[in-house]
């Protein structure tokens, strides 16, 4: 794995630029090493994050808005103030309800976020 170093011990929100990765989904990615990585991301009502999987663990905090999540055969509808964790190679998506933000962070580090 291709070392990216570490970010900066203190990121302000507001200097971190978004990311569009999706229509109605962008991306901020915050703090991060080689061994974990925390994203926020914000999806307008309507946004997908499609089906997919990665060797990476997660677990997501709701912030805010309303998810149709799928983990593997499993479907709920989260809120605010919930949280879900992905386990490695475990098919995963969500569809955006209304509009909110998620917490991902992820172990290690997702290298297919970093811009080279």
């Amino acid at each position: 794995m291709k070392s990216f170093g570490a970010s900066k011990e203190f990121l302000l929100g507001d200097e971190i630029p978004w990311e569009v990765v999706g229509e109605g989904v962008k991306r901020k990615i915050m703090g991060y090493d080689d061994t974990i990585m925390l994203v926020n991301v914000s999806f307008a009502k309507g946004g997908i994050g499609p089906m997919h999987e990665h060797y990476h663990a997660q677990v997501t905090y709701v912030v805010s808005g309303q998810f149709e999540m799928t983990i593997g055969d499993d479907t709920k509808i989260l809120k605010g103030g919930d949280c879900f964790y992905i386990p490695p190679h475990v098919l995963h998506g969500a569809i955006c309800l209304e509009d909110g933000v998620l917490i991902d962070v992820f172990s290690p580090i997702r290298e297919d976020f970093m811009t080279v």
